[in-house]
């Protein structure tokens, strides 16, 4: 193994936690934004409920489970994901 490729190997190991929930919590937001946007061409309340749908399929729960961080923290959500983070259950069992 080369010299350049040992350096390469253990470049990607870092430990980057500073920061990490603001960041990852404005990934979160942008991500349920998009999701909005895309069912906003729907009635309000199937927007709303597509939204949701959507984000307990396919959101884990430990991305679910900053939810109540994003509404309280974020004023940058949509009112349609808003909306469908409020309606979502507590519960990671769902």
């Amino acid at each position: 193994m080369s010299h350049s490729q040992h350096h390469h190997e253990h470049s990607h190991g870092g430990h980057a936690h500073e920061g990490t929930h603001k960041s990852s919590d404005e990934r979160l937001v942008y991500m349920a934004n998009q999701i909005a946007t895309f069912f906003s061409t729907q009635p309000h309340a199937e927007a709303v409920d597509g939204t949701r749908q959507h984000i307990r399929k396919f959101w884990d729960p430990r991305m679910r489970g900053r939810v109540p961080h994003l509404l309280a923290e974020h004023p940058s959500l949509l009112p349609i994901a808003r909306e469908a983070l409020e309606g979502l259950p507590t519960s990671s069992h769902n």
